[in-house]
């Protein structure tokens, strides 16, 4: 059986299975050596194809690196870019979005990858906005317009869906997030992790229940 492939117009489609082994080369050139510190032709090497299938793929290094958080992103949040399931309830989706965002943020490569993009800030703010736009800003377009069905169904309640999804990530990135970066805790375990989770839901439910304000 041939490799999968895909078109992304004129010439010859692209090998699938190239693309996801060179953005995991990317992945770990840059959480190892930096951004500055990994060359395409380092990428190349170390995904095992040629420099000009790196280029024929992502056209420079910045689309590189938003092309390895957009994956990431939607590997692990696969709810956000597809529409909700029909029998779910609100509390079931929330519950969800927050256990793999919360597992996402404070993974070892998420935490390596912001430290990486806030020493890189001082240096290239186009970066960081380019990473800002792939991940966190993609993140919260998504969890909007899942609010925002949410309110046309009944089920929450917004004076504005784009604030409140602020807010939902703000208290599921926590405290602990922060402590992460600066290295001073260890990852929560599951159990700290899961009650951390639970407790943000039921807090966001009772703010935004078309109950709240009554």
């Amino acid at each position: 059986m041939s490799p999968a492939t895909t078109s992304s117009g004129p010439g010859r489609p692209k090998d699938l299975g190239k693309r996801q082994a060179i953005l995991e080369a990317a992945k770990v050139l840059f959480l190892c050596k930096g951004y500055d510190g990994s060359s395409m032709e380092a990428i190349a090497a170390e995904a095992g194809v040629s420099k000009l299938t790196v280029y024929s793929h992502f056209n420079d290094k910045e689309n590189l690196l938003c092309a390895a958080v957009q994956a990431k992103c939607a590997e692990q949040m696969p709810e956000l870019f597809g529409e909700p399931p029909a029998n779910a309830s609100v509390e079931e989706l929330l519950l969800s979005l927050a256990r793999r965002f919360n597992q996402l943020i404070n993974s070892p490569e998420a935490i390596a990858l912001s430290r990486l993009m806030v020493a890189q800030g001082g240096q290239s703010p186009r970066l960081s906005k380019l990473f800002f736009d792939a991940g966190p800003r993609r993140m919260l377009d998504q969890i909007e317009r899942l609010f925002a069905h949410a309110q046309q169904s009944g089920a929450l309640h917004f004076d504005n869906p784009r604030h409140a999804a602020e807010h939902f990530l703000s208290l599921v990135q926590g405290c602990v997030h922060f402590r992460l970066l600066l290295g001073c805790v260890e990852p929560p375990g599951e159990e700290g992790s899961e009650w951390h989770v639970r407790e943000v839901v039921e807090l966001f439910l009772r703010a935004y229940s078309p109950s709240a304000g009554s």
